[in-house]
């Protein structure tokens, strides 16, 4: 078994550092750009945790909508990319800690149980959660929007709390967001 020592440290291993809080400006909305825009890739308009993974043009966050339309934040950007992202109002960044993502007052009860939907609408001095789920990466990311101009720029603060690149050695065939279920039994 190999022991917590032995893994690389995040300034080894180009990972990200984990709780600590940085800053960011993501400028235009990914979808209200020109035509030439679009085909430089997401330039400024994401938010790329590892330089590989901008190099590769897998962000792992983006700020999108339409020119004149309501903005909101995706984490999936790939076909298979099942990301969800969760409002967290306005708690503040540095209070926010991985347990408190998903019930911010640690109180069980269902209606204070976070909601997670794979879009959020983009809204000032809120605080937002981020669960990464791309085919070779995992994680939580979360962050605090400190400004915004709609359609043009978000400034955010932000803190990775967990980011594990994934080394897939098998994947079931056929994923496909729109395929019903199939019986394979007498179920009924």
């Amino acid at each position: 078994m190999m022991g917590s020592s032995t893994l690389p440290k995040p300034a080894d291993s180009g990972l990200p550092e984990l709780h600590k809080i940085k800053i960011a400006t993501i400028s235009p909305s990914y979808s209200c750009r020109s035509e030439q825009d679009f085909h430089q890739g997401y330039g400024k308009t994401a938010l790329f945790l590892l330089s590989s993974s901008e190099q590769r043009s897998r962000p792992d966050l983006v700020f999108n909508g339409a020119c004149g339309s309501e903005d909101y934040f995706d984490g999936s950007t790939a076909g298979d990319d099942m990301s969800m992202i969760a409002d967290l109002g306005t708690e503040p960044l540095e209070e926010i800690t991985a347990a408190r993502v998903f019930n911010l007052r640690r109180i069980h009860s269902f209606d204070q149980y976070s909601r997670f939907a794979r879009i959020a609408k983009v809204q000032a001095n809120h605080t937002y959660a981020l669960l990464i789920d791309k085919r070779d990466v995992r994680g939580l990311l979360v962050f605090a929007v400190t400004a915004y101009e709609p359609n043009k720029r978000v400034d955010l603060q932000y803190a990775v709390k967990e980011y594990q690149p994934l080394e897939v050695k098998a994947q079931s065939n056929g994923f496909n967001w729109d395929v019903k279920n199939q019986t394979d039994c007498a179920c009924k």
